[in-house]
């Protein structure tokens, strides 16, 4: 079933707001004729820029504009159990007397690391009812694990308390709970003040600005990447942890400027991230891969690809996407991120038969994700719609329940 128009979002929105159009492009500096557009269903999709000055014009957050895949169904009156656990574990109730551990003999720090890195993967593939029903449990160990041992035993389960609140603050930033992810984030960064790993604290830092990005507060996002940055340059530059660490910071720095319409600028930091990515092949790779940043030359390229995109520079977004190897451990939401770009891209420049075979791949890597992206199902629309339907469009169009 297909998710609701962005120009039905925005209508919806800006009535509740109690605004004209007019009055909403006087608020936000959006033209009034890319509003009527949008709401006409004549505009199926905008630039992040003008998305981020609507959401400031309507009083809300850009997830309620953007229509990211729901995690788990809802019905709006009330959180679902699975979210509600998560919330206890990340919040534990006030006041209550502290839990006698239990089980500590049979947790052990491996464990609990192995917990965490399925956590994650099941985060990167977008499996967040999974994710829901596992990361309670995780929480609990881990926030066991730093309460008991030595004084180095407790450093180290302080280091995977920090890395287990920083999923749940991930988790929460995808279902569109921003001050619950704040929540999250805040006790991940004072776990990091007394863990083990000296470069916790940068990666939740990082996942903060991801979080101030949500919330349209770009200045504070970009300010906070591009300081935590410049710790980990400073300390670790010499190892493969600070480099993919370093490269995510600046990545996020890159697209608080490209949000704020500032794409020149942003370019040329991805420009830098890519250089800086290739050092990785000349240092010894981290023993636990999926427990660090994001960061590698595929991950770069997959994000100028996007911003490219974003910015109508459609032709620039392809040529960056021509020949991509994707490393071994880009994520699956990364890939799919990236063929949805490429499609759109492909739209933008006139070429439907491109665009379809790209959102074709799309399909049959994640079906349920594109089945609930409003950008895959706005793009698919203006195919749908357009003066040419190549093969294979047809279906696409019947999954996504856009054909007439």
């Amino acid at each position: 079933m297909a998710t609701e128009h962005l120009g039905d979002r925005i209508a919806r929105l800006r009535r509740l707001a109690d605004l004209t159009q007019e009055g909403l492009s006087e608020r936000s500096g959006v033209c009034v004729d890319v509003i009527r557009r949008l709401e006409q269903r004549r505009k199926h999709s905008a630039r992040l820029p003008t998305l981020h000055a609507l959401a400031k014009g309507l009083g809300v957050e850009l997830t309620a504009l953007l229509g990211d895949p729901p995690g788990v169904p809802s019905s709006g009156e009330a959180d679902p159990p699975q979210l509600v656990a998560v919330r206890r574990a990340i919040m534990p109730p006030l006041f209550a007397p502290p839990a006698e551990p239990t089980g500590v003999e049979k947790l052990s720090l491996p464990l609990l690391r192995a917990e965490l890195a399925d956590g994650w993967t099941l985060y990167h593939s977008a499996e967040f009812g999974r994710l829901m029903d596992v990361l309670p449990g995780i929480i609990a160990d881990a926030r066991l694990l730093a309460a008991v041992g030595s004084a180095e035993q407790r450093a180290a389960g302080q280091a995977a308390l920090g890395k287990a609140l920083q999923l749940g603050g991930h988790l929460a930033i995808r279902l569109g709970k921003t001050d619950l992810a704040l929540s999250a984030l805040e006790r991940a960064y004072a776990a990091a003040g007394d863990s083990s790993d000296p470069l916790l604290a940068a990666m939740v830092s990082n996942s903060v600005a991801w979080a101030y990005q949500r919330q349209a507060r770009l200045e504070d996002a970009r300010n906070l990447a591009v300081h935590a940055a410049d710790g980990v340059e400073r300390e670790h530059a010499d190892t493969a942890e600070g480099v993919r660490v370093w490269g995510g910071l600046l990545m996020s720095a890159a697209t608080s400027y490209a949000r704020s319409d500032d794409y020149e600028t942003a370019n040329e930091m991805m420009v830098t991230a890519e250089k800086a990515a290739g050092r990785l092949a000349t240092l010894p790779p981290p023993a636990d891969s999926k427990l660090i940043s994001v960061f590698s030359r595929s991950s770069v390229r997959i994000e100028r690809v996007r911003l490219a995109v974003q910015h109508e520079r459609p032709e620039e977004a392809l040529r960056l996407a021509r020949g991509i190897r994707l490393s071994k451990d880009t994520p699956p939401s990364w890939r799919t991120w990236l063929l949805l770009d490429v499609a759109r891209a492909h739209t933008d420049i006139g070429d439907a038969a491109g665009a379809v075979k790209a959102l074709e791949r799309l399909r049959r890597v994640a079906p349920g994700w594109m089945r609930h992206h409003t950008l895959a199902v706005a793009i698919v629309g203006d195919l749908w719609n357009g003066p040419a339907r190549p093969p294979g469009l047809r279906k696409l169009a019947e999954f996504l329940g856009v054909a007439n």
